[in-house]
C-alpha cells in the first residue's frame, strides 16, 4: 500500500508539471517581449524615442477613423469666472446701440424666408431639407452655450457668418492688446415646438420663429468665455468690441441685427451672399 501511494504522488506531480509548463513559458516569453531593447546605430549611439506632436496623431487615419476623433473638447475648456481686476481696453463707440441694431422681425424673416430651409413641421421633415445645414460646435473662434429650445444646426452662409463675427472679434482684441475671449452663442435653430414652449416664459418669443430657418442665431452681449487670467478685460469693453464687429459686418450688407432687451444678446441674421 505504501509503494502504490508513492506511485500515485509521482504521477500527480508529472500531471501537475505538464498542465503548468506551457503557462509558465508563455508568461515567459511575453516578460522578454515587453523588456525595452536600446537600439544603437553604426557608431554606437543610442537612439533615444522622441513624444510625437500632437498634429501627427491624425495622419494616415480614413474619414471615418477621423469622425471619432475629439476636436471639440480642447475649445471647451474655459474659466468659471471672467477675471479681475480688469485693464481698460480702446473701444469705439458710436451710440445707443438699441437705436443702431434696431432692424425689425420683418427684415430678418423676409432674408430667412430667401435662402433658409423650411421649417422643421415634424420627423419626416428632419430628412427631406430642400437645402443643407450643418452642425456647429464649440471651436477656436466661439463657444456654444448649453442649448434648451433650439439645436446646433445652420444652413452653410449663416454658418459662415457666425464664425466671421469670432474670428473678427479676436482678432480686434488680439490688435487692442490681447485677452484670450470668445463670443457666446446662446441660440440656433428651432422647431415650431421649440418656440412653442419658448413662448410660455419669454415675450420676445415672436421673434425667434425667425430661428426656424436655419439663418438667424443669438450672440450674448452679458456674458463672454474667458479662457485665461490675463490680461483681463472687462464686459463692457467686449460688449463694445462686439458692437464694433456687427456694425461693420452690417454696413458691408452681411447681417442683419437687432439688440434684444429682454434676453440680453444680439439676435443676427446672415444675409444671402450676393452672386457674382
Amino acid at each position: 500500500m505504501t509503494v502504490a501511494h508513492k506511485r500515485q504522488r509521482k504521477l500527480n506531480l508529472l500531471k501537475v508539471l505538464r498542465l503548468f509548463l506551457p503557462v509558465c513559458l508563455f508568461i515567459s516569453l511575453c516578460v522578454v517581449m515587453c523588456v525595452p531593447v536600446d537600439r544603437s546605430e553604426d557608431d554606437g549611439s543610442v537612439i533615444v524615442a522622441e513624444e510625437a506632436p500632437v498634429t501627427q496623431i491624425l495622419r494616415g487615419l480614413s474619414v471615418h477613423d477621423l469622425e471619432k476623433q475629439d476636436t471639440v473638447s480642447f475649445y471647451k475648456r474655459h474659466l468659471d469666472f471672467m477675471p479681475e481686476p480688469t485693464q481698460r481696453m480702446k473701444v469705439n463707440y458710436f451710440g445707443n446701440l438699441r437705436h443702431i441694431f434696431n432692424d425689425s422681425n420683418h427684415v430678418h424673416l423676409a432674408e430667412a424666408e430667401k435662402y433658409g430651409i423650411t421649417p422643421l413641421s415634424d420627423t419626416r421633415s428632419h430628412w427631406q431639407l430642400h437645402r443643407p445645414i450643418v452642425r456647429i460646435t464649440t471651436c477656436e473662434d466661439y463657444y456654444l452655450d448649453t442649448l434648451i429650445f433650439s439645436r446646433p444646426y445652420l444652413v452653410p452662409e449663416a454658418a459662415r457668418s457666425l464664425r466671421e463675427i469670432g474670428k473678427r472679434f479676436r482678432d480686434t482684441i488680439a490688435a487692442r492688446g490681447g485677452g484670450d475671449y470668445r463670443i457666446k452663442v446662446t441660440s440656433v435653430l428651432r422647431t415650431p415646438q421649440n418656440v412653442k414652449r419658448l413662448r410660455r416664459r419669454n415675450r420676445n418669443a415672436i421673434d425667434s420663429s425667425v430661428h426656424q430657418y436655419g439663418t438667424t442665431f443669438d450672440i450674448s452681449y452679458a456674458s463672454f468665455v474667458a479662457g485665461r487670467p490675463a490680461p483681463a478685460r472687462s464686459v463692457d469693453d467686449l460688449k463694445g468690441v462686439l458692437a464694433e464687429v456687427l456694425k461693420a459686418m452690417r454696413e458691408e450688407g452681411k447681417l442683419w441685427v437687432k439688440y434684444e432687451r429682454g434676453q440680453p444678446c444680439f439676435h443676427i441674421t446672415a444675409r444671402k451672399p450676393k452672386e457674382d
